[in-house]
């Protein structure tokens, strides 16, 4: 498995012990939760973010600067770009909404747009990274069949790349899950296991119907996908010149909070830059453990006992990341916000009508979360704030459509 010269291992967030090796199938059970880990003092910020690239001549920096979308900035990844399983996703739209700036009574806000990743989705980030570890070992060892539990995004994301490395796959997806997810899943050639009830179901189906092993690409079951997540921070930083004072993240399992989160403390650890913004957690108010458990000031969110969101994606009533995702908050001095179903829905037709953006119903949440925080007094006036787009208009249109039916529209 070829690993980039920063990449150091895998560490143990319980011991901190850290392990030679890019394979999480090599370490030992008393490993537990592993996060990856680098050389960060050979980590040049110059290079990581280009500068010099163009007379780099055939070297590390020049690689970077032709890799596509997040890879180029694999000096902060475990797999180098020349390896990487890619669709191109990564280097999104930052786009300024003016309009909204002056709703909420903030300097600047940009909408980060996740939905211009390859199927759509932020987690397509993730999935990349998190594939190109599983590919790299196939030709060694039988890793099929992949298997993640999912509300939609990441079993079609999964499937997608599972298809370009020629390996069988199987999604496990709620009944509610959305139907272009479905769709998506299967054109893209992965199997397909659709469950009765919520997303609580379609994980503990994985077992109850694989009878056999399995490679487990769950969220935090890999250290990737969060891993691939942190190059967020680094685009942020690359097209803003500095970081922002506040990031509103739509949260579902945690993974995109923490994996946000640690991007921008690794810049800060190599001195790209010199603070780490604020975090928010937003979430649907029929399902907001993670939110509940940061105003409750706990380490850990308890299980959200009747889950009830139309927003799919953010239904998730024990977050696997939710220790993680309340550590970013509170070591980035954020918050967490919650607005109900209607107020996500709104907020997203409203960003698709005034700002061309199509946002998906998830990605509602960060405008709707940021106008709760602006009303609440949350923002001084001088911010810069960015909201994430985490995925496509196109994942939810039905749902878009019938809350404006709704409206009488």
């Amino acid at each position: 498995m070829e690993t980039t010269e920063t990449f150091r291992g895998l560490e143990s967030r319980a011991s901190g012990r850290v392990y030679e090796t890019a394979d999480p199938a090599a370490l030992p059970e008393e490993a537990g939760h592993v996060e990856a880990t680098y050389r960060y003092d050979a980590v040049d910020p110059d290079a990581l973010f280009g500068a010099g690239a163009a007379s780099a001549g055939d070297g590390a920096g020049a690689e970077r600067a032709r890799a596509p979308g997040h890879w180029r900035y694999d000096a902060l990844l475990p797999f180098p770009a020349s390896a990487a399983l890619s669709g191109s996703e990564g280097s999104t739209p930052l786009v300024p909404t003016d309009r909204l700036a002056d709703e909420l009574g903030v300097e600047r806000v940009y909408v980060k747009d996740e939905g211009r990743n390859p199927t759509g989705t932020v987690l397509d980030r993730g999935l990349s990274v998190a594939m190109t570890a599983v590919a790299a070992v196939a030709d060694d060892r039988d890793v099929e069949p992949l298997a993640c539990a999912s509300p939609g995004n990441a079993g079609q994301s999964m499937a997608a790349y599972a298809g370009r490395a020629g390996l069988r796959s199987y999604a496990f997806v709620p009944s509610r899950c959305a139907f272009s997810n479905k769709a998506m899943t299967n054109v893209h050639g992965g199997d397909m296991r659709v469950v009765g009830g919520r997303y609580p179901d379609a994980a503990a189906a994985v077992d109850e119907q694989l009878e056999t092993e399995y490679t487990d690409l769950d969220e935090f079951a890999t250290p990737y996908r969060h891993e691939g997540v942190k190059t967020v921070a680094f685009e942020l930083v690359a097209d803003l010149g500095d970081t922002p004072d506040v990031v509103v993240v739509p949260t579902g399992t945690g993974e995109v909070l923490a994996g946000i989160h640690k991007g921008f403390v690794e810049l800060a650890r190599i001195g790209a830059i010199d603070a780490v913004p604020r975090l928010v957690a937003a979430q649907a108010s029929g399902c907001a453990p993670i939110a509940t458990a940061h105003e409750r000031g706990l380490d850990e969110p308890e299980p959200w006992s009747t889950p009830d969101t139309i927003c799919g994606e953010l239904e998730i009533p024990d977050p696997a990341g939710g220790r993680e995702a309340l550590a970013a908050i509170g070591e980035s001095g954020g918050t967490a916000v919650t607005a109900d179903d209607e107020d996500v829905l709104a907020s997203a037709v409203a960003v698709a009508q005034n700002e061309v953006i199509e946002t998906g119903a998830a990605g509602g949440a960060a405008p709707a979360g940021a106008w709760e925080l602006a009303e609440e007094g949350y923002f001084d006036g001088d911010e810069t704030v960015v909201l994430l787009n985490t995925d496509a208009g196109l994942k939810t249109p039905d749902v878009l459509r019938s809350h404006l039916m709704g409206q009488g529209i």
